[in-house]
C-alpha cells in the first residue's frame, strides 16, 4: 500500500514535520512494506515555512524582530527562485505575533503588537523579491495590522505600536506616510496565504470571535472592536480605497474575507495591496499534491483538536475534498475530536482517532506527543494496511 501522510501541526506539541515523522515511524512498526510519502502541510500558523522548505528549495534568512511585546526574537523567511528571474519570500507571521511566543499571563490583545511582522515584510523587500507570501495564522495581536504599517514608515511607533487597544484615541494625521508604504509595495505581488475567512469588524469579525483566544474578556473584545472601527475610518479617510469594477463603490476592505485574519493582518496588507489566497493550497502547489494523491492508495492526516473549525478549513477539509475526487480514502489521527461521524464522512474522512480518549490521557500526550502519534499511527496501521 502507498501512503501519503500529511498532517497539518499539533500546537504546543509537534510541528507538521515532527508529526509526519512520528506518524510514518508508528505505521512502519506495523506495517514495514507500506511505500510512505511525507507531505507535511500548513494552515499558515507556526511551523508554515518548516512545511514549506520540505518541499522547496529556498535560501532561508535570518532577522531578528520584535515579538507581540516588543522583545527581540529570532525569525526567518525563505527566499525561492521562482525562475525566469523573479523571486517569492515566505514569511510566517507568527514566527513574529504568534500566541506561542507568549506565556498564558502575557496574553494581552490590548497591548500586544504586529511590529514585528512589518519588520519581516521589510526584510524581504531588502530581499529584491518580486513576491511576497505572508501566511498568517495563530496570532495573538489584535491591532488591524497597525503595528505592521508602522514598522514599513507610517505614522509613529509611539501611537501605532502600543496594540488594539490604543487605536480608539487615534488623530486624523496618526497615519502619514502610508501613501509612501503603498508606493513601496506597489510593484510586488503581496499574498495574504491564511485559512481565516472573517472580516475585520462585526459580529464575525476578528475581535469578536477570536480577542477571546488572545486573553481579551468580553469588554475587552468590544474596546478592541471599537479600537478596529476608529482604525478603519482613519486610514478610509487617508487614503480612499480603489472604486469596485463591480459595482463601482468604494471597496469596503474591512469587509473582504481575510480582513480580519491574524487579528487585522490581513486588513493591513490588503490596504497595501494584497490579495487573500488559501495557506493550504500554497503548500499544496508548492509540495504539487495533485500529483502525489494520483500516487497513493490512502491519505493519512492531522491535527491537534479536529473540531467544527476543521469542517470549515484547513488542512484536513482541504485534502479530504481533493482526495475526495479520486475515490482515495482519508485517515485522520487528532489529539482531540469534538465533532461527530456524520459530520466527518460529510467532510470526506474515511476515519477519524483520537490520542485523548479520557481525561486522564491528556497527561501521557503533553509528556510524550511522539510516543503517543507513533503508537496510534501502529494501530490504525494495522486496521488500514493490507
Amino acid at each position: 500500500m502507498r501512503v501519503l501522510i500529511c498532517p497539518e501541526s499539533f500546537p504546543g506539541m509537534l510541528t507538521a514535520v515532527q508529526a509526519a515523522e512520528a506518524m510514518a515511524e508508528g505505521w512502519r512498526q506495523r506495517a514495514p512494506g507500506d511505500e510512505l510519502t511525507l507531505a507535511p502541510l500548513s494552515a499558515g500558523g507556526p511551523g508554515f515555512l518548516s512545511s514549506l522548505s520540505t518541499a522547496v528549495r529556498g535560501e532561508a534568512v535570518a532577522a531578528t524582530v520584535s515579538d507581540p511585546l516588543g522583545r527581540p526574537v529570532p525569525a526567518s523567511l525563505l527566499v525561492v527562485d521562482d525562475g525566469g528571474g523573479t523571486r517569492t519570500a515566505y514569511v510566517e507571521a507568527a514566527q513574529a505575533c504568534g500566541l506561542h511566543l507568549l506565556n498564558a499571563d502575557e496574553r494581552r490583545p490590548l497591548v500586544t503588537s504586529s511590529f514585528g511582522v512589518g519588520q519581516l515584510v521589510r526584510a524581504a523587500l531588502e530581499e529584491g523579491v518580486s513576491r511576497i507570501v505572508v501566511a498568517v495564522g495563530d496570532s495573538a495581536i489584535n491591532d488591524g495590522g497597525a503595528g505592521l504599517l508602522c514598522a514599513l514608515g507610517v505614522g509613529d511607533p509611539a501611537r501605532l505600536a502600543r496594540g488594539g487597544g490604543a487605536l480608539h484615541e487615534m488623530a486624523e494625521d496618526a497615519l502619514t506616510g502610508l501613501d509612501e508604504a503603498q508606493a513601496l509595495l506597489a510593484g510586488v505581488e503581496v499574498v495574504v496565504a491564511t485559512e481565516e475567512r472573517c472580516p475585520l469588524l462585526g459580529f464575525d469579525g476578528t475581535s469578536a470571535l477570536d480577542a477571546p483566544e488572545r486573553g481579551a474578556g468580553g469588554e475587552q473584545s468590544q474596546a478592541l472592536e471599537t479600537a478596529l472601527g476608529r482604525f478603519h475610518d482613519v486610514v478610509t479617510r487617508t487614503c480612499p480605497p480603489a472604486p469596485d469594477l463591480l459595482t463601482g463603490l468604494p471597496r469596503r476592505l474591512d469587509r473582504e474575507p481575510g480582513a480580519g485574519a491574524g487579528g487585522g493582518i490581513g486588513y493591513a496588507l490588503l490596504v497595501l495591496g494584497a490579495h487573500v489566497e488559501s495557506a493550504v493550497e500554497v503548500i499544496q502547489r508548492a509540495r504539487d499534491v495533485d500529483s502525489l494523491l494520483d500516487r497513493h492508495d490512502l491519505v493519512l492526516t492531522g491535527e491537534g483538536l479536529f473540531d467544527w473549525s476543521s469542517l470549515r478549513g484547513g488542512v484536513i477539509a482541504g485534502i479530504a475534498r481533493l482526495a475526495s475526487t479520486r475515490g482515495l480514502p482519508v485517515v485522520v489521527l487528532a489529539g482531540e475530536v469534538t465533532v461527530g461521524r456524520r459530520e466527518t464522512m460529510a467532510l470526506g474522512v474515511s476515519g477519524v482517532y483520537a490520542l485523548v480518549e479520557r481525561p486522564g490521557e491528556v497527561a501521557a500526550l503533553m509528556a510524550d506527543p511522539v510516543g503517543s502519534l507513533r503508537s496510534r499511527a501502529a494501530r490504525v496501521a494495522g486496521t488500514w494496511s493490507p
